[in-house]
């Protein structure tokens, strides 16, 4: 039981090999279902204690993530800190999930499916499974997409155009933040001082610090493709207002 939780980097963990692909099918798995019972859960009561449950699975995740890094004495400002994109959006989605926050779902709409999808396809990950690290890396990333997919299904949020704008803003001002932060302490939160190890995104978007430009404009372009169904689904209904009047 102790090696399941030990720091000691017992394996490795390989992309796309089963354990992984079986997260992906889990993954996919509950997306269908949060959108096939979406309608059922759109009512106040179960609403508010899906959001809570949702907001209870990310902090349950941080936590243990921080006792564990405590535990093993692996807690390090250098890289332990929740600095990274994907740690930032699960903070944000706790407090979007506990006060229905308008504006958090409109920055972690975008950072939240952009970042914790690279990670769950592609993971920053040393620990194979059945590790703990392993378990609740993609625990906690699948439990962001829900999140955010959460208050979309159930909640009706929507994103607009300017939202993408603001996304881009709170992440230049995070950016600056970090990179301040990584001078401090030696990290590379963000992966804004090099690469990860990993095999990534990043490994095609050119050497440092370039690809750091190269991820705005990645970023950017994400974020449109994002928003584009609702953009389609405002065009449609506007066509459909204009014929009933016409």
């Amino acid at each position: 039981m102790i090696a399941y939780f030990s720091v000691d980097e017992a394996g490795s963990f390989e992309a796309f090999s089963a354990s992984h692909l079986i997260i992906l099918a889990m993954f996919l798995l509950s997306l269908v279902l949060l959108y096939g019972c979406r309608k059922w859960l759109q009512r106040p009561s179960r609403s508010r204690t899906g959001r809570y449950v949702l907001a209870g699975i990310l902090i349950l995740c941080e936590l243990s993530l921080n006792v564990w890094y405590i535990w093993g004495k692996r807690f390090d400002v250098k890289d332990t800190l929740p600095l990274e994109l994907c740690s930032i959006s699960l903070y944000l989605c706790v407090f979007m999930l506990l006060y229905k926050s308008r504006f958090i779902f409109q920055i972690v709409y975008f950072t939240g499916i952009g970042g914790a999808l690279q990670a769950i396809l592609t993971p920053a990950l040393s620990y194979p499974y059945p590790h703990f690290r392993f378990i609740e890396f993609f625990l906690a990333h699948i439990a962001i997409i829900l999140a955010v997919l959460y208050m979309v299904w159930v909640e009706g949020f929507r994103p607009t155009l300017k939202s993408v704008g603001i996304t881009m803003v709170f992440l230049n001002i995070l950016l600056v933040l970090i990179l301040f932060i990584n001078h401090l302490t030696g990290g590379n939160y963000m992966f804004l001082s090099h690469k990860p190890a990993t095999a990534s995104l990043m490994d095609f978007l050119g050497p440092y610090p370039w690809y750091i430009v190269s991820l705005e404009t990645v970023a950017c372009i994400l974020f449109l493709l994002l928003y584009m169904p609702f953009a389609f689904s405002a065009a449609r209904g506007k066509r459909n207002k204009h014929q009933l009047n016409s």
